[in-house]
């Protein structure tokens, strides 16, 4: 286990217990762990929410955190022999010190102990639909502490979504998290240029460049910048692979005069890095790539200067299709004769058949992170629904606030098509920076890669 601030995840775990209600209850396990093939585990990543609360890496692990903000471990007891196999365990004697918590005990007590802390509370909270059997055991636990009642102990009577809580405290990131998010955003961003770089020489070289040649290079940056994995499996795509919007990197080969999309990002200590950029394997655009790539990137310039603390998270999103709308339409992608002016363009969402996705997405522990995208109802513990069965979608798009962190990632894809000028079949082109509302605006953390397509030509040639 990493050294660790143990001030900053108590200091979490109280603000959450005082929002748990009186007499309430909360419990949090760590992530599974699964097989790969045999007895070939796939590498262990801890559950984000609680990781969030404890700061603990270890598998086999649960919190119980009351509202009067006592804490209670469950993790891996001490055992030197498996400790030979598989590493370092913490066990139970060293946990409080190390982690700030109140008491532990082993995980093979964990059904010996839950209905006991169970007893007498007036609500449970768990993250609902997040672990697979969590459920089951919760019965388990009520039924044992409800085989109890002629003793005079009563049993929770609530069961509450602890994610409202938790998403809402993750949404907006403290400066730890910032800090990390950052490294995370420059070690992808030198990832980002690296492959550049390499694809650039070696195509010039005439040497054969794959897709996974490139992938291999971004890797060996996550890595030996310090981060433990990439955050996702890296898109690395070639010529007309870059019309997939989630495809992996393959073996297609990277050809002179085609465009490469990258969209990938490392994991530092559990929080992720995201980038896309798109490039010309060779180092020049073409006359028809930098007019496809000079519209998106204007798209994104202006999804960039709608983001800022009091505006609310669709308007990057409106702001970026206004001028994708009138772009395709310049550009002949789209027949104003057929579809009207840009105005009639996003009415009938006419672009959709060229962009597809929506311009952002919140950012932190995982890539697609947690948080309402609407805003929540004054006064209800959960952002998921209005009162009176009034859905999500009856509701304005989230205000943005200091602290957030989302994606700006406006991208075309222009496959063949009937209408569509031959000159832009098969490219596919997203750029995508991760930002950082501030009071003033926002901040983009993954400019350590250029953007503007005279940087990278410029880059490509170094």
């Amino acid at each position: 286990m990493q050294t660790m601030n143990v001030s900053l995840y108590a200091a979490r775990r109280a603000r959450l217990a005082a929002q748990l209600g009186p007499d309430a209850v909360a419990i949090v396990p760590t992530a599974s762990e699964y097989g790969r093939n045999r007895d070939n585990p796939f590498a262990f990543r801890p559950d984000s929410y609680f990781f969030y609360l404890t700061g603990f890496d270890e598998p086999q692990a649960w919190l119980v955190l009351d509202s009067a903000g006592r804490s209670t471990l469950f993790c891996a007891p001490k055992n030197m022999e498996r400790e030979i196999w598989d590493g370092y365990r913490l066990g139970t004697a060293a946990a409080p010190d190390a982690l700030g918590v109140d008491e532990a005990f082993s995980i093979e007590t964990l059904d010996e102990h839950l209905p006991r802390l169970l007893e007498n509370r007036a609500a449970l909270w768990y993250p609902f639909a997040t672990h697979k059997g969590l459920e089951s055991r919760i019965d388990g636990w009520l039924a044992a502490v409800r085989a109890r009642a002629r003793a005079r102990v009563t049993c929770p009577d609530t069961q509450r979504d602890l994610c409202s809580l938790l998403d809402e405290m993750r949404l907006v990131k403290d400066a730890h998290e910032l800090s990390t998010m950052r490294a995370a955003a420059c070690i992808s961003a030198r990832a980002h240029a690296r492959a550049m770089r390499t694809c650039a020489r070696m195509v010039r070289a005439g040497q054969e460049v794959r897709e996974y040649h490139l992938e291999a290079e971004l890797l060996h940056e996550f890595r030996f910048g310090g981060a433990q994995s990439a955050a996702f499996g890296s898109i690395v795509a070639a010529g007309a692979n870059a019309c997939v919007l989630h495809y992996r990197a393959g073996a297609e080969r990277v050809r002179a005069g085609e465009l490469v999309l990258i969209d990938a990002g490392c994991e530092l200590d559990n929080y992720a890095g995201d980038i896309s950029r798109t490039f010309p394997a060779s180092g020049k655009f073409s006359g028809p790539q930098r007019a496809l790539y000079e519209l998106v990137w204007a798209g994104q310039n202006a999804a960039v200067a709608a983001i800022g603390a009091g505006v609310r998270f669709d308007d990057p999103h409106e702001a970026t299709v206004a001028v994708l709308a009138q772009g395709l339409l310049d550009l002949g992608l789209l027949d104003a004769n057929k579809v009207g002016s840009a105005a009639d363009v996003i009415e009938q969402r006419a672009y959709t058949p060229f962009y597809m996705h929506r311009t952002s997405h919140w950012l932190g522990m995982d890539v697609h992170d947690c948080g309402s995208y609407v805003e929540p109802v004054q006064g209800a513990r959960s952002t998921q629904s209005a009162p009176g069965g009034a859905g999500a979608a009856a509701r304005p798009s989230r205000i943005l606030r200091p602290g957030m962190v989302l994606t700006v990632e406006p991208g075309l894809y222009v496959r063949p098509a009937e209408g569509v000028p031959e000159r832009f079949w098969n490219i596919g082109i997203r750029i995508e920076d991760d930002a950082l509302v501030t009071e003033t605006g926002c901040e983009l953390m993954t400019r350590d890669v250029p953007v503007a397509p005279d940087d990278i030509e410029a880059l490509m040639r170094d």
